[in-house]
């Protein structure tokens, strides 16, 4: 990536038209400032209860609704693709000796079992304990990748 962009959006995809090789990019933004934007395809990250809704915002029920509204309005940003990102677990530190390293992470409390399962499931490659097995993992060379894109 030649540009990486974050917040506000307005301010380099606003008139974009077809990228040259040099001026393609990636919009990294917050769930509030995407309101009234869209794009061809958006990522949420860390869909899990914890991060949505927010640890911080579950102290009262006006809280955690608007928190649901925030996940809704990421949701409806997508035109084409839309991906929510779960991850497996969190590392953690200060865990006590002998304890876990990590917290296994659960889907959002804003998306029942009924409808996760309308979603396409992809999961990682084979684990085996924390390490992954090296024949299961497709190596890609980036700075290949990029020096061919430019010869």
């Amino acid at each position: 990536m030649t540009e990486l962009t974050l917040d506000p959006p307005e301010a380099s995809s606003d008139e974009s038209g077809a990228p040259h090789l040099d001026e393609d990019y990636l919009i990294l933004s917050t769930i509030h400032s995407a309101k009234g934007q869209e794009w061809n395809a958006v990522y949420v990250l860390n869909v899990v209860d914890g991060c949505m809704p927010s640890d911080m915002a579950t102290g009262r029920e006006e809280d955690i609704e608007e928190e649901r509204r925030l996940l809704y309005v990421a949701m409806t940003r997508a035109k084409h693709h839309l991906a929510l990102i779960t991850p497996q677990r969190f590392y953690v530190r200060q865990q006590r000796r002998g304890g876990d390293s990590y917290i296994n992470a659960t889907l959002t409390r804003f998306i029942p079992g009924k409808v996760a399962r309308l979603f396409e499931q992809v999961v990682p490659v084979t684990v085996r304990g924390d390490a992954r097995i090296a024949s299961d993992v497709l190596k890609v060379d980036v700075g290949a990748k990029l020096r061919a894109m430019w010869d």
